[in-house]
């Protein structure tokens, strides 16, 4: 005869052979699941445009501020438009590190503004006509001088 523990024990071996079992058959074979090379169709929810963007066009300006200590400044703002245009398009802050990375359209040349409170704010052009698909830029932030705003 078996002791109260080993029949609860001999129980739930039972009960977890036959569980997990009748949960393996249920699930469906690999055979039958979708090749992932083959398209996929959407769901009847999900509305498609017909044009899938593709980053091959997008121009990466990215890089770090640093403080006058030269250390990494993270919470910079950092805004970003055409030149010649006087709205922002862009716009974003360094993270814990100061690094920052956007992605703008190929074909234009572009504004860059840093700025923060207490420092000066520093302007910089970019161009993403000619020059490859990405700009690294690095900016040190200098602290504004007593009265000036």
């Amino acid at each position: 005869m078996l002791s109260g523990f080993q029949a609860k024990f001999v129980l739930l071996a039972l009960f977890s052979f036959f569980y997990c079992r009748d949960r393996s058959a249920s699930q469906d074979p690999i055979a039958s699941r979708p090749d992932p090379s083959s398209p996929s169709q959407p769901s009847s929810s999900f509305k498609t445009s017909g044009k899938k963007y593709s980053r091959q066009h997008d121009f990466l300006v990215h890089g770090t501020v640093f403080n006058e200590r030269a250390l990494s400044f993270p919470g910079v703002e950092l805004k970003i438009r055409r030149l010649g245009e006087k709205k922002f398009r862009w716009d974003t802050f360094t993270n814990s590190r100061g690094e920052f990375a956007v992605r703008v359209p190929l074909g234009a040349e572009y504004e860059i503004v840093v700025r923060t409170k207490g420092f000066a704010a520093q302007i910089r052009a970019v161009n993403a006509k000619d020059t490859g698909n990405e700009e690294v830029l690095v900016f040190r932030m200098t602290p504004q001088k007593e009265g000036k705003q």
